[in-house]
């Protein structure tokens, strides 16, 4: 049964991460070319966010994996230090 379930959500996050791929590989690499009045200009934000979006993802990332080894070292250390009084 989870096997099944474990299927199921490989395939739905597989198709998820192809649709992004493909919406951001069209946004960044084939609508720089279009012209500004193209209707499938609609589609997509302006071309900042193509750059500010990733950095800010990467950013928020880096912070929060460096948080949460900052929190088990500390944690770590707390309980070295109990230990050793």
């Amino acid at each position: 049964m989870t096997q099944i379930h474990d299927k199921a959500v490989g395939a739905a996050l597989l198709g998820i991460g192809s649709l992004v791929f493909t919406y951001y590989s069209i946004w960044t690499l084939i609508i720089p070319f279009v012209d500004e009045d193209h209707p499938a200009r609609v589609l997509f934000p302006p071309q900042w966010y193509a750059i500010a979006l990733p950095v800010f993802l990467l950013i928020v990332g880096v912070t929060s994996i460096f948080g949460f080894l900052s929190f088990i070292m500390l944690k770590s250390a707390k309980k070295a230090a109990k230990k050793a009084t």
